[in-house]
């Protein structure tokens, strides 16, 4: 009985450190991270993947309570939330895109309060909705957890990380919530600006014209017709955003 009882706490021991990583990549990681996916989704998910990835791997046994297994946690915490935070850029990037082409068109206080994301403009929800078709479509979810997988063998538990370079690389990467916001919105907000301009010369040239009665509308419905213009180079861009980040999360984890 004894012998069975050491057997299963070493059993569960060695379940720890992958079980570990994948709960903090599925906590900071888009789509599993969101507050519809309750607590016991996600434990039941991530024992799922661990389960499937055991057999895979030679564990080795690390004390948890000594000093090197409270360190190896913490290590495996941040692969995983580092993992799920490079890919959660993307999903910023859409809504701060989205924020700057509701504003462009007038819509900036039409906002949708979302339980899951929270005061997210109304563009911005419809664009975050056609990401996660395009990140369905392309096998996103396959992608993710073979990175998942193969990051067990490029960092390996118990090895030393350079924890330095990883949050560099991500520091860099975080660049992209902007740069791939301005990809989104810079043709419809160029677009609209002419349009304001023109808008601009008419009530000039007829001071008599109601710019909020003439304007506002103006700009909503042409706004309207540009984005639904738009929207084959919009899902374009977010399929290439959503490789970027892929090619990133390889990167972290050492595949490339």
């Amino acid at each position: 009985m004894d012998l069975l009882v050491a057997e299963i706490i070493q059993r569960f021991y060695l379940l720890l450190w992958p079980m570990t990583r994948i709960s903090a990549f599925l906590l900071a990681a888009p789509f599993f991270s969101l507050q519809s996916v309750t607590v016991r989704i996600r434990v039941l998910f991530a024992l799922a993947l661990t389960l499937m990835i055991y057999p895979l791997v030679d564990w080795p046994y690390i004390e948890p309570t000594s000093a090197a297994g409270l360190k190896e946690l913490l290590t495996q915490i941040f692969i995983g939330v580092l993992m799920g935070l490079t890919l959660q850029v993307v999903q910023s990037a859409l809504v701060v895109g989205g924020q700057a082409i509701s504003a462009s068109m007038g819509l900036s206080m039409a906002n949708m309060v979302d339980p899951n994301m929270g005061n997210v403009p109304v563009i911005a929800q419809f664009i975050i909705i056609c990401s996660t078709l395009i990140f369905l479509g392309i096998g996103g979810h396959v992608l993710v957890i073979g990175a998942l997988v193969e990051s067990f063998f490029t960092l390996p538990i118990g090895v030393e990380l350079e924890m330095e370079s990883l949050l560099m690389l991500t520091i860099e990467w975080s660049a992209m919530i902007f740069l791939g916001a301005l990809l989104l919105a810079l043709p419809i907000m160029v677009s609209l600006l002419f349009i304001n301009i023109g808008i601009g010369v008419i009530t000039r040239a007829a001071p008599a014209l109601n710019i909020f009665a003439v304007g506002f509308p103006a700009m909503i419905m042409a706004g309207m017709i540009i984005f639904s213009l738009s929207m084959p180079s919009i899902g374009y861009r977010i399929q290439w955003l959503w490789q970027q980040a892929f090619d990133t999360v390889a990167r972290v984890v050492g595949i490339i």
